[in-house]
């Protein structure tokens, strides 16, 4: 009290790539520069980061009660580890061994074409290819993604009064919260069908860098949905992957429920560059 505190350091992550110490976001039209937050707030210096980096850092402070497992698998030490998650978009990074740390690699794996496993998935892809063109996992597996899964569906199985109406005003929330307070039909098909390619994609990632160290389903969802997460369909579709089925039923894999798992990587990354 009394005095003027200067920062020495502060890391803001942003979900958009990098460049050039600065941030175009990419599903809002804004642009962050380190150079400016730095002479508007008086600090020293400045770090932008993906704001999956920041989540994939925040993973070495995570504590017991920060996740739930929903897959114990035979961890090994200093392993790769991914963090994924699904929000408002779907935000991607890896985590790789180097010597004693890890080193993060973020970018924009939610972007990578969706790949659908069956008929159903099928019919889903082909109806976003009529809306959208090219179909990405981040249409599929997000907030937004849940929603388009519901529009989708309603053409088969039309939604009863109070379930229109809530998603009307609510939005992909509504769809959840029939789905688990009152077994809707629609609502109930409309997020397992999310589930299954969650699950999926996980798994990709999972496989891709032989996530021995853990999978880590981050995002503002995953927590909400977490008792549907565990009932099987999440891990059955991670799981699926033919002749590497074995290697992921190997791998970790658990739910993120701490909302400060960004924050944590964003100060553990604004310390060690200090």
């Amino acid at each position: 009290r009394g005095r003027d505190l200067r920062l020495a350091s502060a890391c803001f992550g942003a979900a958009g790539p990098v460049s050039a110490d600065s941030i175009h976001m990419t599903n809002l039209p804004w642009c962050l520069e380190a150079r400016a937050i730095a002479a508007e707030f008086g600090i020293g210096r400045v770090l932008l980061v993906n704001d999956f980096e920041a989540a994939a850092n925040g993973i070495e402070a995570l504590a017991p009660a920060d996740s739930e497992m929903l897959q114990h698998g035979e961890p090994l030490p200093q392993a790769a580890r991914v963090v994924i998650g699904a929000g408002s978009g779907l935000g991607v990074a890896y985590a790789l061994p180097r010597g004693k740390r890890y080193q993060v690699i973020a970018g924009e794996g939610g972007h990578a074409g969706f790949a659908p496993a069956d008929d159903e998935q099928l019919r889903l892809w082909r109806a976003l290819h009529a809306q959208l063109g090219r179909v990405s996992v981040e249409h599929v597996v997000s907030g937004p993604g849940l929603m388009r899964i519901y529009e989708f569906l309603r053409a088969e199985l039309p939604p009863a009064p109070a379930l229109r109406e809530s998603v009307r005003t609510e939005g992909a929330a509504a769809i959840s919260r029939y789905a688990l307070e009152h077994g809707d039909a629609l609502a109930c098909r409309a997020l397992d069908l999310f589930i299954a390619c969650y699950g999926a994609v996980a798994g990709d990632h999972a496989l891709t860098v032989t996530a021995r160290g853990g999978v880590y389903i981050a995002g503002g969802i995953a927590p909400k949905i977490l008792g549907r997460l565990a009932s099987g369909g999440f891990m059955a579709a991670f799981n699926a992957k033919s002749a590497h089925t074995q290697m992921n039923l190997r791998i970790p894999v658990q739910v993120v429920t701490t909302e400060r798992l960004g924050l944590l990587g964003a100060a553990l990354i604004a310390a060690r560059r200090a």
